[in-house]
């Protein structure tokens, strides 16, 4: 009897503590995602401040610019955290990436012709810098007209275009959004765009704003900067000229548009740059934060689209993720 007993007992201690231990595990995760998601809340917080700050001074200076030498664009540095662990952030401007979205607009069909729209060209143009195999200058100009078709609100093919029609008869079949991207992920679903072309292009595309806004010189990329051209070229700048830009941007910056197409590497190209002058500017209001934490040994990371308007910072997407 004493046996039976001792065995029942040990029975119900083993259970017990599996239970325990697992209602333990659960309630010290669901802190951990608690803190961590307060901490990277903090750190929304400190960037909605930052950009505020910028703005306060670009009012104060009636300078109506966003450049990279900006309270808002310091490069991230970890803050330590009091019980351990650490917390990072670090602001994007999403106006120097080529927004997607743009590729809606249809241009007009001439008899015989075929003309590309400003947005097309510079998509092409930035398909062609990232150079990926097998994709030349009229797989890019296909993939544009089929991220145009993905776009809009109909059912009407472009030319090398893409609908309905197409993408029903793939495995699994689905239909074109008809809509502006809600993410630049939605990209691997368009037609003629293959997985190494959507990882050579994500760093440098996004869909925000929905309506898309003007390109900043002051902040984008020497890769973006290369999908600018003569308004009668599909070809990219080189590399060498878009870094030679860059180089300069760092080291004097340009005091204006004029100042910017001016530069010698776009100087002779400028009287012919009508379309890439009414692309571009000199400000910015779409903002990307990224920022990690580490708690207890785990890491999440958040992405957030902010939009700063009327001295206002606007949550318009947030996200998060373990690690």
């Amino acid at each position: 009897m004493a046996l039976l007993v001792f065995a029942l007992c040990a029975v119900l201690i083993v259970a017990m503590t599996r239970d325990f231990d697992r209602l333990y595990t659960q309630g010290s995760n669901t802190f951990v995602m608690a803190q961590s998601r307060a901490y990277l809340l903090g750190a929304e917080g400190l960037a909605t401040l930052a950009l505020l700050a910028d703005d306060d001074a670009d009012r104060e200076a009636q300078l109506n610019r966003d450049d990279l030498g900006e309270v808002w664009a310091r490069e991230a540095q970890p803050y330590p955290l009091e019980e351990g662990g650490w917390l990072v952030g670090e602001l994007e401007d999403l106006q120097g990436r080529f927004n997607l979205n743009s590729l809606s607009e249809r241009a007009p069909e001439r008899e015989g012709q075929r003309p590309l729209t400003a947005s097309q060209k510079q998509f092409v143009r930035l398909v062609l810098a990232v150079g990926v195999e097998n994709v030349g200058e009229f797989e890019a100009i296909a993939i544009a007209r089929a991220i145009g078709d993905w776009l809009d609100g109909d059912s009407n093919v472009r030319p090398d275009g893409a609908e309905d029609d197409f993408y029903s008869g793939l495995v699994p079949a689905y239909r074109a959004a008809n809509r502006p991207m809600m993410s630049a992920s939605e990209l691997r679903a368009v037609r003629g765009v293959s997985p190494e072309l959507y990882t050579a292009l994500a760093p440098w595309v996004t869909v925000w704003p929905t309506q898309p806004a003007l390109l900043n010189i002051h902040t984008a990329p020497a890769m973006v900067l290369r999908s600018l051209g003569p308004d009668n070229s599909l070809e990219p700048l080189s590399e060498f000229d878009a870094q030679s830009i860059v180089q300069f941007r760092e080291e004097t910056g340009f005091s204006d548009k004029e100042d910017f197409f001016n530069h010698p590497m776009l100087v002779d190209r400028a009287e012919n740059m009508t379309e890439a002058r009414a692309m571009v500017t000199e400000f910015s209001s779409w903002f990307l934060l990224r920022a990690t934490v580490e708690v207890a040994d785990r890491r999440t990371q958040m992405y957030s689209v902010l939009e700063r308007v009327n001295r206002q910072i606007n949550v318009v997407q947030r996200s998060t993720g373990g690690l």
